[in-house]
């Protein structure tokens, strides 16, 4: 590739970057419904047809977004369980939760982006993309080696945060009943004194499926 062909790749990546971070500053600010093409044209200081060049619609950024989102959250979530370690087995899914319901109050808008939005990515299939799979592997790996089912028992534990980020958003639960919450959640997923060995302890992204 030649030089100006390199430029070129570079300068559009760095454009596609640039509508990212407008977008999801714009909705975390105001909401989603204010993030449209014609103001984000405005924000980047790029025509309409040079937006439409990067992304052919506002679902096709919100999936980008999301996607983004995702990826952070597998680190996030990943640091979290590795400042954890330890003896106990309920201390590391107890940092994951906590990573990733203070993920989903922190940026609510791009939390809203990858789990309530409609979007073109795929969950729980062949094409599902790689930085989803990290999500759910992180909270696959927070759980005992030698926990049985670890998979199923994953997919519950994000099953049962996101409804209680979607609730506490909308104000249907109490925020000081986290703590009660999560001593529950955890205790029925990962019991300290009822661990089994029947599963193995293998990743299984192929069950990744969405709250």
């Amino acid at each position: 590739m030649s030089f100006a062909s390199n430029r070129r790749e570079r300068e559009r990546a760095e454009r596609r970057r640039l509508i990212l971070a407008v977008a999801r500053e714009l909705a975390e600010a105001e909401g989603w419904d204010a993030v449209t093409t014609r103001r984000l044209a405005e924000r980047v200081e790029y025509s309409q047809p040079v937006l439409y060049s990067h992304f052919e619609s506002k679902d096709a950024i919100v999936a980008a977004v999301a996607e983004e989102g995702f990826t952070e959250l597998a680190v996030l979530l990943r640091r979290a369980r590795t400042a954890a370690r330890g003896r106990d087995p309920q201390r590391g899914p107890r940092a994951v939760c906590r990573a990733y319901l203070r993920f989903a109050t922190e940026h609510p808008a791009l939390y809203q982006a990858m789990f309530v939005m409609p979007t073109q990515l795929k969950f729980a299939g062949d094409d599902t993309p790689t930085a989803l799979l990290a999500a759910f592997d992180a909270f696959v790996d927070a759980l005992p080696q030698d926990t049985a089912e670890r998979g199923a028992r994953a997919e519950l534990l994000w099953a049962a945060l996101h409804g209680i980020c979607t609730l506490s958003a909308a104000r249907r639960v109490a925020a000081q009943g986290e703590k009660t919450h999560l001593d529950l959640l955890i205790n029925g997923i990962t019991p300290k004194d009822s661990r089994s060995t029947s599963s193995g302890g293998e990743s299984n992204s192929a069950s990744l499926s969405h709250p």
